[in-house]
């Protein structure tokens, strides 16, 4: 039983009757303006999973009943006036999923018995007056992804212990008093995302081998006593200089304070430059006089010699050339930029039959998409993008960029192309034998279904939405999220293509009419239609329509103006009706089965992605958080819930 009333203006006390709701799993009543302390009536609730009072005005002590809740996975207080310490014995929650008490009043010290919550995958405490030693218990939380404890009054060192962490994606500790190195064992969160170390205390080299985290795109070390030069190719990565200010005696690119040792380096190298130019240019002038006076007796030999004897020599001449021309273009021709393989465009060109017609894989507005087959076996995908491009330098840039965006659900930049020929620009990834989504779901149609079956639609659906929260991590927006931009490898894992080519090109309407300069009619978001940008709650639109489709089987053309999918799946809802919406392959799922509630609960979030207002639609990580739990069951929090009426057969189960 669920408890939803978050969004609304309600004020005064939170109820102590609330206590009597004993099957309450759910309890929802954040942005509100309740104030008070939390009733101790709400730790006798057994069944109780997700807590949400985030954005009230509660004040009192943290409330440390709840660490009886033995259930509970979901514990957001954030954003209120609450005191006093983090009670340690929240370290017997090991069920906790998320941990949110930032932005309060609270103080102490982090207690390490949270080392114990050995579920837990985000803990915010930023913004609070915590102080002491951030805890080394920590590095036991193995699957821990998000670590926050920015703008707090923490000391000591950063412990080496965290990068036992291994799925850590953000590591925030900003504007505390910490001090002592950077720990060189950060390099070993091969996952990491974001690590701001800002405004402390810290000293000491920056640790060169943090250049290996791959999927690192933001770094902040600034306002701190770090001293030495700033690693080359760190500093060549991450080049906004305010990212490494305040560190007076830091040096190297991107300051634009040299460091002494570099200076001397450059001076001599200016030296040796000069003495091989002088050098060469030496030989060079040798090479020409003696080209000159060989060309000269020859000349004067042929003048001696008949016209016939000439015109006999003249051919061999020209073959010669002709010859020799072919081997400069197979040897040294242009080649493409990889970044794990070494690939010529005149392979490209041959691999790709010219661009022929015949492996065009897709037409998109970003171009055509070829299919690549090299000599050696390897396969590709070559996108060839359209005419009226950016410049090289800027295209090399952005490319370079878009090939850091690495996720397993994801398709991966593997090199470009960038001659001086704005006519010819490509970019490579990696090719994906199965297809894409749309292709699948319409073969499923045609053999009743059976090739899709609830288990791999879950996986499908899964993997799209992690692919897309994480380029939310990263500050990026998809805007053309569709079935048809949903690739399978061998082993039909999906991988999220098409995003990112805004940067490198100006969009062509190549692709058919059913496509807008934001994105694809059925899918794109009714706000993004009328301002014409796009954004990340545009993109959990038309997630929400992907998922819909992928669930029912039917495609959002199917509908005619007064009707879309969302409204017909509500309809189909309210009038209990719920068979209706299986595809013919989900006929036989078990109504008492837990696959019958997963679907369900796909079906409601794929409602909750299609709010109409923005602001209601869940974040792309609630919604990860929401299709991995679909297995335990319980509701996560939203201000919006579509499905807030519900059917006759829900409201029987409810009685």
């Amino acid at each position: 039983m669920s408890l939803n009333l978050s969004g609304n203006v309600f004020s005064g006390k939170i109820p102590a009757s609330l206590g009597n709701l004993l099957r309450l799993t759910t309890l929802d009543l954040s942005k509100q303006k309740l104030s008070g302390q939390l009733p101790s009536e709400l730790s006798g609730l057994p069944n109780l999973q997700v807590i949400a009072l985030q954005e009230n005005l509660l004040s009192g002590d943290v409330h440390e009943g709840f660490s009886s809740l033995m259930g509970l996975r979901y514990l957001n207080l954030s954003s209120n006036s609450l005191s006093g310490q983090i009670p340690s014995t929240y370290g017997f929650l090991k069920s906790l999923v998320v941990l949110s008490l930032s932005n309060n009043h609270i103080s102490g010290l982090i207690p390490p018995e949270l080392g114990n919550c050995s579920d837990l995958e985000i803990l915010e405490l930023q913004s609070n007056s915590l102080t002491g030693h951030i805890p080394a218990d920590l590095s036991r939380l193995s699957h821990l992804k998000v670590l926050d404890l920015s703008r707090n009054n923490l000391s000591g060192e950063i412990p080496e212990e965290i990068s036992k962490c291994s799925l850590l994606t953000s590591l925030l500790v900003d504007t505390n008093h910490l001090s002592g190195s950077i720990p060189d064992s950060l390099s070993n969160l091969s996952n990491l995302t974001f690590l701001d170390l800002s405004t402390n205390n810290l000293s000491g080299e920056i640790p060169a081998n943090l250049t290996r985290i791959a999927s690192l795109v933001y770094l902040n070390v600034s306002n701190n006593n770090l001293e030495g030069e700033i690693p080359l190719l760190l500093g060549s990565r991450f080049n906004n200089p305010s990212e490494f200010s305040g560190n007076p005696n830091l040096c190297g690119k991107p300051l634009d304070r040299k460091c002494v040792d570099v200076a001397e380096r450059d001076r001599k190298r200016r030296l040796i430059l000069l003495i091989v130019v002088a050098a060469s240019g030496t030989c060079l002038l040798a090479l020409c006089c003696c080209f000159y006076i060989f060309s000269l007796m020859r000349w004067r030999k042929r003048l001696k010699q008949g016209a016939a004897g000439e015109k006999k020599r003249s051919p061999a001449r020209a073959s010669s050339a002709a010859s020799g021309g072919r081997g400069s273009t197979d040897n040294g021709g242009p080649k493409l930029v990889m970044f794990n393989n070494k690939i010529t465009l005149a392979e490209t060109i041959e691999a790709t039959r010219q661009f022929d017609e015949d492996n065009v894989l897709s037409r998109t507005r970003y171009g055509l998409v070829f299919k690549a087959c090299y000599n050696d076996g390897m396969v590709l995908s070559i996108r060839r993008l359209p005419d009226g491009l950016m410049d090289e330098n800027m295209f090399r840039k952005e490319a370079e960029f878009l090939s850091k965006v690495k996720h397993r659900n994801l398709t991966v930049l593997r090199g470009y192309y960038a001659g001086q020929q704005q006519d010819l620009r490509l970019v490579v990834y990696d090719y994906m034998p199965n297809g894409n989504l749309a292709t699948l779901l319409q073969e499923a149609s045609h053999q009743d279904g059976h090739v899709l079956n609830w288990p791999m639609r879950h996986l499908i659906a899964l993997g799209i939405a992690r692919g897309l929260a994480f380029l939310h991590t990263s500050n990026m927006v998809h805007g053309d999220v569709k079935p048809q931009n949903v690739l399978f490898d061998a082993d039909f894992e999906a991988h999220l293509s098409d995003f990112g080519l805004d940067r490198l090109t100006i969009a062509t309407p190549a692709e058919a009419s059913s496509s807008t300069t934001v994105g694809t009619l059925g899918y794109v978001s009714p706000e993004a239609i009328l301002t014409g940008e796009v954004s990340k709650e545009s993109d959990v639109y038309s997630f929400g329509i992907v998922l819909l489709e992928l669930l029912t089987g039917k495609r959002p053309v199917m509908f005619n103006e007064d009707e879309d999918i969302v409204k017909w799946v509500k309809k189909q809802l309210q009038r209990g009706q719920i068979t209706e919406l299986l595809e013919p392959g989900l006929l036989e799922l078990d109504p008492e089965s837990s696959e019958w509630e997963e679907f369900l609960l796909g079906v409601k979030v794929g409602l909750l992605c299609t709010a109409p207002d923005p602001l209601d639609r869940p974040t792309m990580s609630d919604i990860v958080f929401m299709l991995e739990g679909c297995r335990v069951g319980p509701d996560i929090p939203s201000s919006a819930d579509p499905t807030s009426q519900p059917s006759p057969a829900q409201q029987s189960e409810t009685r």
